[in-house]
């Protein structure tokens, strides 16, 4: 790989030299890495080959079984699930191959209706309940994977918000009697699944459907929600490793039950992301397409995330994509401390469109606005062969003509963009394209010396969430003595720093009408009486 002086100024013969030097392809694979619109030189690459001697190193240990989250104390497995012969253990091999064929024989007998809601009828729909990477790794299989008239419709519970679920239960009206809920809880008490599993059952047993019959549980052995879908005689229970973090879930049950039934080649999905790990195993800087990828950011950011990451993926299919990768790059590299307990605040922001939309959306920006960010492409090559060329127009050349013309536009202001290319879109390349990523996110935080793997402010906001929980509670029993309030006097009795949480809670129990009254100026919080009715 030869490395040639970065895009400022570059007349076209030298971008072209440079793109030579610096593109990555896998003919097996059927991917294209192009660096060569990023920051990429022979000097910063030399002054980080140590780092990543450490992280091939660091990588290597994980997928052997180090202890990887030492805030839990669990390893970090993903890696095993599409290649169970690397699990540290015979027996912890011999289970991920057990589970994949018990969810691909589930998935094939409810399509074929041998495991049916009720005698006479079949399942009709699958209505999935699962929070942060529960939610959005499914989502994205069935963007992504499923073709019109294949599999199961499928909707989702991936938030507490009551419109979305008054919404989706509408939509399924009677044929909530004939669909399949699947409650997805690795620890089996997140409240959101929890919240999520309730307003379904009750719908369901509504409309005259079986719970026991319907319900499907994906959560680890032996927590509550197993627990409780075992003593309910739930229609089946599937396993969710203890070292299986959500944001790298998809090729557990998270992503592999809903590719069954959409009728996805969930073997194909899972060869592929092991050939990408294979690709990204070799602890060669220049033959490592993740590897690269990590390099390529920390150049653009300056190993400080200086630089937000823009995907355009120019395919529908992979428009909920960007999402996926928000959660998966900024929740593994978003920390304030390094391992070594130094405030670092690091991390990468992650936001993305769709092409050929962001051509009228914000591209605008990224040519001439701030020089905040980096661009990531991603292509597809072949075409669906049903959408014919009509006036001598073929929809597939122009949405390739408009992401070549943005990525000759960015680079001809000197914004730095990538570029990844697949030959096509389906189960095998997805599984490599979310498989590159996990390694690079890892490989990176190796260079900025930051643990990928543990979450302390997510569980920090959950903890900050409890807590509001629990003052409303108490704040409404000191309601209930039918007596007028001011937020001064609920503030002493609740022995709070600040009223502010009270008027935060009391607001939105006023709204919904929840036998609380106000009187006063909401807009001039100490004004205000409460009292309860």
């Amino acid at each position: 790989m030869t490395f040639l002086p970065a895009t400022a100024g570059a007349g076209p013969e030298a971008l072209w030299r440079r793109f030579c030097g610096l593109l990555w392809h896998d003919p097996a694979l059927g991917f294209w890495l192009d660096l060569s619109r990023m920051a990429l030189d022979p000097e910063r690459l030399e002054a980080l080959r140590p780092r990543f001697a450490g992280a091939f190193e660091a990588m290597a240990a994980l997928e052997a079984g180090a202890i990887a989250n030492p805030d839990e104390g669990r390893q970090v497995g993903h890696y095993w699930l599409r290649s169970p012969e690397l699990a540290p253990d015979a027996a912890a091999g011999d289970h991920i191959r057990a589970e994949v064929d018990r969810i691909e024989a589930f998935g094939r007998d409810v399509q074929a209706g041998v495991i049916a809601p009720a005698p006479g009828k079949r399942f009709t729909d699958v209505l999935w309940i699962g929070i942060g990477g529960s939610g959005l790794g499914p989502v994205l299989m069935v963007r992504a994977l499923q073709d019109p008239g294949s599999g199961l419709p499928f909707h989702f519970f991936d938030n507490v918000d009551p419109d979305g679920m008054r919404r989706t239960l509408a939509a399924l009206g009677q044929r909530l009697q004939t669909t399949l809920v699947v409650v997805v809880s690795k620890s089996g008490g997140t409240p959101e699944p929890h919240i999520g599993m309730l307003q379904a059952k009750r719908a369901l047993e509504a409309h005259g459907g079986s719970w026991a019959s319907q319900a499907v549980a994906v959560t680890m052995l032996g927590s509550r929600l197993d627990q409780e879908a075992e003593a309910g005689g739930w229609l089946a229970r599937f396993d969710m490793f203890d070292w299986v973090g959500g944001r790298t879930s998809v090729t557990s049950a998270v992503g592999l039950l809903p590719g069954v039934l959409i009728g996805a080649d969930i073997r194909a999905f899972l060869a592929g992301a092991g050939a990408m790990d294979a690709a990204t195993r070799v602890a060669e800087l220049e033959a490592n397409p993740a590897a690269l990828l990590a390099a390529a950011w920390y150049a653009a950011g300056e190993g400080q995330g200086r630089r937000d990451m823009v995907v355009l993926p120019y395919r529908d299919r992979l428009e909920v994509f960007s999402r996926y990768l928000q959660q998966l790059v900024m929740e593994s590299l978003g920390k304030k401390h390094d391992r070594d307990g130094q405030v670092v605040h690091q991390g990468l922001a992650v936001y993305g469109n769709k092409g050929s939309t962001d051509q009228h959306a914000y591209v605008q920006q990224l040519r001439d606005g701030v020089d905040n960010f980096f661009v990531t492409f991603i292509e597809v090559l072949e075409d669906p062969g049903d959408i014919p060329p009509l006036e001598g127009e073929n929809p597939g050349d122009f949405l390739d003509g408009f992401l070549q013309g943005t990525r000759a536009a960015l680079t001809e202001e000197g914004r730095q963009n990538l570029t990844i290319t697949l030959q096509r879109l389906d189960a095998h390349s997805l599984g490599a394209l979310i498989a590159l990523f996990e390694r690079a996110v890892g490989i990176y935080g190796e260079l900025v010396n930051v643990n990928a793997y543990h979450q302390p402010g997510v569980e920090a906001g959950k903890k900050a969430a409890a807590a509001l929980l629990e003052l409303q509670v108490r704040l409404e029993e000191r309601l209930a003595d039918d007596r007028e309030h001011t937020l001064a006097g609920l503030q002493a009795d609740l022995e709070l720093e600040s009223p502010e949480p009270l008027y935060w809670i009391l607001r939105h129990l006023c709204a919904n009408r929840r036998h609380i009254s106000a009187r006063g100026d909401w807009g001039n919080p100490e004004s205000l009486v409460f009292l309860h009715h």
